[in-house]
């Protein structure tokens, strides 16, 4: 299990994570999300005792980082795939892993084996494509078969069938009872994957919640309708306290009510139905929605004509990347 209290990391008068309190237990994926700039990658770090943090506390299994003996035993993490050595082979790499940790040698191989790589073991990553770095990275985490593993956008790069092998992976290690915490961007493979979510924005907690709630908790929910006879449809459907607004293409849309009492409700008043479709707004949707004020980089709508000035930024919008974002890349 990972605990974080307080856990906080100023540069300078930069605030990268603020007061950050949650756990990540074992047993499902826990989805780690937030806008670029929220302090995903700092945060992540800290729990590995890459960054120092300012104050409060992070544990891996009770104990800091720098307190296991081994570490690759009790947490595997993939952080940047192409942090590796360009003059040693895949498999020199993680041999090298494997025997500053007291992991077997046999080890490797079976996870070059099962990331796909075992054929270009003894090739050098330096000419990996970034879906095979990726791969790497990924049995670089598995290498100490641990209870604990970190992804940090672990399909950048990979082909639909790797994405298809990794989601299945992290789903068959949460299922074996260990703690699986993934970072991602892409919301429709977060939605396929995670169980449990924490949406952090601007350094500070946002939610820490299942899936089926941080969705139903961040969404519109509302039925669609089309009918012949609109406006007799919505006639019935004020007439039973409801509120049928006007939707997109003439459709009719009714929050607060079940589809299956619309349905009951047409059918007594011998209305024809063309559409009856409940609306559950996405994962991306629920998302943008939570986190639409704490967006520090916003990309503008248009370019500007010749001639024309840029549009000016929202008030207290910060542009470019300054030198400590750069240094964190958070």
């Amino acid at each position: 299990m990972i605990e974080l209290e307080g856990l906080t990391k100023r540069y300078g008068t930069k605030t990268a994570v603020d007061r950050l309190s949650f756990g990540v237990r074992p047993g499902v994926v826990t989805g780690f999300l937030g806008p670029n700039g929220a302090g995903k990658s700092t945060t992540m770090r800290m729990m590995l005792g890459l960054d120092r943090p300012t104050a409060g506390d992070v544990r891996i299994d009770g104990k800091h980082y720098d307190q296991l003996k081994d570490p690759l035993n009790h947490i595997g993490a993939l952080l940047e795939a192409k942090s590796i050595h360009g003059g040693r082979t895949a498999r020199n790499h993680l041999l090298c892993l494997a025997q500053s940790n007291g992991i077997p040698t046999r080890r490797v191989d079976e996870v070059l084996d099962l990331v796909g790589l075992g054929s270009v073991a003894k090739k050098r990553p330096s000419g990996f494509s970034l879906g095979m770095g990726q791969r790497l990275g990924i049995a670089a985490a598995l290498l100490g078969d641990p209870r604990i593993l970190m992804f940090d956008e672990p399909v950048n790069g990979l082909d639909p069938e790797g994405i298809h092998w990794i989601r299945n992976l992290m789903k068959h290690l949460a299922s074996e009872g260990r703690t699986v915490f993934v970072s991602s961007h892409l919301m429709s493979e977060m939605a396929l994957t995670a169980e449990h979510l924490v949406v952090i924005g601007r350094g500070r907690l946002l939610a820490d919640t299942t899936m089926e709630s941080f969705i139903e908790e961040n969404s519109r929910t509302y039925v669609r309708l089309r009918a012949p006879e609109p406006e007799r449809l919505r006639d019935v459907l004020v007439a039973d306290g409801l509120a049928p607004t006007e939707g997109a293409e003439g459709a009719i849309e009714v929050e607060g009510a079940q589809a299956v009492r619309i349905g009951e409700l047409a059918a007594e008043h011998r209305l024809v139905l063309h559409e009856l479709s409940p609306q559950q707004a996405s994962l991306e949707e629920a998302f943008m929605r939570l986190t639409a004020q704490t967006v520090e980089y916003h990309a503008h709508t248009a370019l500007p004509g010749p001639g024309e000035p840029a549009a000016a930024p929202p008030p207290g919008q910060q542009q470019g990347w300054g030198p400590q974002q750069q240094k964190e890349g958070f």
